[in-house]
């Protein structure tokens, strides 16, 4: 998956987060299951529907003319095909599909509930606008003769998606949220190009840095049995390290011999704040506590790695 795109992707969610929240709490938060038609018959919750497919529609034509122009112009084309990336990066870019994909669906289902739309048609809608945006990504992959329409992606995408989906049918709440964390791995020195050159290329090329996690709510689960704060949770950790390249690491690079170490995949186990649960009045803050829960809290973890078996963190992040 070409780096450049996720910037793009970023900027589409924040473009859907905002529009949801643009109207009063008491507007945004729907709770009854109205009939469609009933809805369709007020003129403002009409305009807001819309508004919201005008938006997605824009920020997903947009989002692909961009790519086009910024990236794919710069390499050759070919007729569709498709490429196998499965074993690439230890599976850390297959995770960072799944949880791109998650937070899609889960930010597009916010503008159709801000629209009007009952939880299971804002649900089903969110979702599929989620698998659509990423899945016209890979469309564009597949007539790109650098790279290829890669199955795995699709598989990926699609298991973020039905994952948003599935809970919030289920449930009507993300009880597990797909979060993100990141510290330097110290190997992006010995390949800033692949690994990035600053901070911010890193948090997006060097996969040895990055862990995704899945952070399921205590309270949730259990309800009143345990003495715990309802924001309280549990997450569950994956990482990998020693990644100089996509399937192996190569031993020169710029006439420069690189350091050989261990290519390993790494779980973790720590606790976990939902943003969302915690209470408040204020609506900014609000906002800005449904922003921040795609960050995993720092914590103490306990990790189990496959090169050098358990490991304890007073700090995780």
């Amino acid at each position: 998956m070409p780096k450049l795109r996720i910037v793009f992707l970023i900027l589409f969610c924040l473009s859907v987060h905002k529009m949801a929240f643009t109207q009063n709490e008491s507007q945004y938060f729907v709770t009854n299951d109205t009939d469609f038609s009933a809805r369709n018959s007020n003129p403002d919750e009409t305009t807001r529907l819309w508004l919201a497919g005008t938006g997605h529609g824009a920020a997903w034509s947009g989002t692909l003319l961009l790519l086009n122009q910024l990236w794919y112009k710069d390499y050759p084309r070919t007729s569709f095909h498709f490429h196998n990336d499965a074993p690439d990066w230890l599976q850390m870019d297959k995770i960072g599909h799944t949880a791109t994909a998650y937070h899609l669906s889960r930010l597009s289902y916010q503008t159709f509930k801000w629209a009007g739309l009952n939880n299971t048609r804002a649900a089903l809608w969110g979702s599929v606008s989620g698998s659509i945006m990423l899945t016209s990504i890979e469309i564009l992959d597949g007539f790109s003769a650098q790279w290829g329409a890669s199955i795995s992606d699709f598989a990926a995408n699609t298991i973020g998606s039905i994952g948003f989906l599935a809970q919030q049918l289920a449930w009507q709440d993300q009880r597990i949220v797909v979060k993100y964390s990141f510290s330097r791995s110290g190997l992006e020195q010995y390949r800033p190009d692949l690994l990035g050159k600053s901070l911010p290329e890193n948090l997006l090329k060097d996969y040895n840095g990055q862990t995704y996690w899945l952070s399921a709510n205590i309270h949730s689960f259990s309800g009143t049995t345990l003495p715990l704060p309802s924001w309280i949770n549990i997450a569950f950790g994956y990482g990998a390290m020693g990644m100089m390249g996509s399937r192996e690491n190569p031993v020169v690079h710029n006439l420069q011999n690189l350091p050989q170490m261990a290519r390993y995949r790494q779980f973790y186990l720590s606790p976990d704040i939902d943003f969302t649960k915690i209470p408040t009045r204020s609506r900014t803050l609000h906002i800005f506590l449904q922003t921040l829960n795609f960050i995993k809290f720092p914590a103490p973890a306990l990790e189990y790695n496959s090169h050098k078996g358990f490991k304890f963190h007073w700090l995780f992040f």
